[in-house]
């Protein structure tokens, strides 16, 4: 077909172009840079088209950017429509490098495709009769390029994501294993020394017990604890702390050669003999170890001396059992923190027996009182110059339900040590009021009851609320009680306690020291204190008991007995057991007495008996 031409000119029908651009293309090849030269109309086709997707998409380009990018594209889409024969591949690389410009969402296209359609042959004055004809196949190329590289943009993307996927998966999994590695150089080591914890030790003396064939061999166990480790958290700090116990570890398994090494918690490590060859193989560990620690240890410019103490249990494999050897293990080392620590020291099992058999007994303390199992017996203090009944001494007594009657000395030391003394000691106060009370009716003058205080009850802040409650309740005279307290207690006891004995003694009540003689007396501080009566210490007294020996004894007694006088208080012998004793205590002065010979200790209603 042909278009209508000047008469006599025939050419192919064909796109034509203005005469301002016939020039410029009048080959298929033309450039960008050729299109350019054709007045403003690339660019201003280039900006349409810029304006028209801004917005579509995010675009990773300026506005600049973007008009030269799709000038470029006009001129390709240009020279597609004028290339003979008529190539769609232009319109596929088109549509595809949109895509690649991050053009790439439906609307994005649809706004390519219409400004196309509306401007591109009016902008750059493209004239022909199949223009189109072919800008629809053009439209339809770029439309598939556009498709093409979207799909495969897509495809690319989702490969991608599996690959990451994959990636992270695979990270996943390996942070997975390591961090269950982790957990596993956690469950079983401590993270501070690197040594093994108390579950890996475990692990292994269980084995160690349990392996076949050992029963007739032995096992060891070195159970090590720091002296006075918290002085040097609470002075230097926990940093420094840690530090010098990551040194003593280094220390140790240095020292310690094939034997395991665990650190248990806080200052305490354990070291397994898996085939002890007997005592002697213990203690040789045992004293390797105490000499790794004791060294000084330059520890953040600090120079710390230091010592550890050691608790040895080393038995036969046959019938032991992991808890038992450390339960051992561990009550072995307080004896040996209890002799002074710097030691070690090897389990004792008839020791064992006899701490067991205390810590039963303290533990059965509270429930005996509220069982009424304990009472009182009373032990006469007699006046050397008349033989009159002055005062008793309150004695408690423990009538345990299997061991019989049991005596304060057999129960006394463990209530202190557990703190029990102040709800015991509390009882035997109240009781001593209550039936020294019921003395007055007697008829004659009534003694008063002496109460031993321990040094909890001195320094409880309640001391004095509770002495008054009891005299209120019982009604007994304030000048009936006597509160003894041991001269140790009396010359290190600070200045609230003694203020609330002062305020007791200004009530009427006695304050009496008690074994007086056999501490650091300061004579000055005595002189200050609120006391009312000495009671001499009975080891001054037994050398009394034959006239020719004692002399010294004598000389010291006179001498408490005169500074006693001197200070204006009163004088009570202990322990008197004969009647030698009592008339040489009679010579020198003393005011009065207690022990056998004036009568043992007995329930309330003999010294009643006594009394009328």
């Amino acid at each position: 077909m042909w278009s209508g031409c000047p008469s006599g000119d025939r050419t192919p029908r064909r796109a034509r172009r203005t005469p301002s651009a016939r020039s410029s293309w009048a080959a298929s090849g033309d450039s960008v840079a050729e299109l350019s030269e054709v007045a403003t109309h690339p660019g201003t086709f280039a900006r349409a088209w810029a304006k028209a997707v801004s917005g579509t998409s995010y675009l990773p380009m300026t506005q600049a950017q973007l008009e030269t990018l799709l000038h470029r594209l006009t001129g390709q889409l240009a020279g597609a429509l004028l290339t003979e024969p008529f190539d769609l591949r232009a319109g596929h690389r088109v549509g595809a490098e949109l895509v690649a410009a991050h053009i790439a969402s439906a609307e994005g296209l649809g706004r390519t495709v219409e400004v196309i359609q509306l401007r591109l042959v009016r902008d750059l004055g493209l004239v022909a009769e199949d223009v189109e004809d072919r800008m629809a196949r053009l439209l339809a190329a770029v439309a598939t390029g556009y498709a093409r590289a979207l799909r495969d943009r897509t495809l690319d993307e989702q490969e991608s994501i599996r690959r990451a996927a994959m990636r992270a998966r695979t990270q996943a999994e390996r942070a997975l294993r390591a961090s269950e590695a982790r957990f596993r150089h956690q469950a079983t080591h401590d993270p501070l020394t690197g040594l093994p914890n108390r579950t890996l030790f475990t692990e292994r003396l269980t084995a160690a017990l349990n392996e076949p064939g050992r029963g007739a061999e032995r096992v060891g166990v070195c159970f090590l604890d720091l002296d006075r480790f918290k002085v040097v958290n609470d002075t230097l700090g926990h940093q420094v702390g840690d530090q010098l116990l990551v040194t003593v570890a280094e220390r140790l398994c240095k020292a310690m050669g094939e034997h395991l090494l665990a650190r248990l918690g806080g200052d305490e490590f354990v070291i397994l003999v898996e085939r002890s060859g007997g005592t002697d193989d213990m203690v040789e560990v045992a004293e390797t170890a105490l000499a790794a620690v004791r060294a000084p240890a330059l520890v953040d410019g600090h120079e710390l001396q230091i010592s550890a103490s050691i608790g040895i249990v080393e038995r036969q494999v046959a019938g032991a059992n992991p808890s038992d050897l450390m339960r051992a293990a561990d009550s072995t080392l307080h004896w040996a923190k209890a002799a002074g620590g710097a030691r070690w020291a090897l389990y004792d099992a008839e020791r064992n027996q006899r701490e067991l058999a205390r810590y039963a007994l303290s533990a059965a303390i509270p429930a005996a009182l509220e069982r009424g199992e304990f009472y009182l017996d009373y032990q006469p203090l007699t006046s050397l110059r008349d033989g009159s009944l002055v005062g008793v001494e309150a004695l408690v007594r423990w009538r345990h339900p299997e061991l019989g009657v049991l005596r304060p000395d057999s129960f006394i030391g463990l209530a202190e040590e557990t703190g029990l003394i102040v709800q015991l000691g509390g009882w035997v106060l109240a009781e001593a009021c209550r039936e020294a009370e019921a003395w007055s009716a007697g008829g004659a003058a009534a003694p008063f009851v002496s109460v031993n205080l321990a040094v909890r009850q001195v320094h409880r802040p309640g001391l004095v609320q509770e002495v008054r409650a009891l005299l209120r309740q019982t009604g007994l005279p304030p000048e009936r009680l006597q509160l003894e307290i041991t001269e140790s207690t009396m010359m290190s006891t600070a200045e609230e306690p003694v203020r609330a004995l002062r305020v007791l003694a200004d009530l009427g009540v006695r304050i009496a020291i008690d074994d007086f003689g056999t501490g650091y007396s300061n004579l000055a501080y005595l002189r200050d204190l609120p006391v009312t009566e000495l009671k001499v210490a009975g080891e001054f007294v037994a050398g009394l008991r034959s006239p020719s020996v004692g002399r010294t004894d004598e000389r010291i007694l006179a001498s408490l007995v005169s500074l006693a006088h001197a200070l204006d208080l009163t004088v009570t012998a202990e322990g008197v057991e004969t009647a030698g004793q009592a008339e040489r205590l009679r010579a020198i002065g003393c005011d009065a007495a207690q022990g056998w010979h004036f009568g043992r200790p007995a329930p309330a209603d003999r010294i009643l008996a006594r009394i009328r």
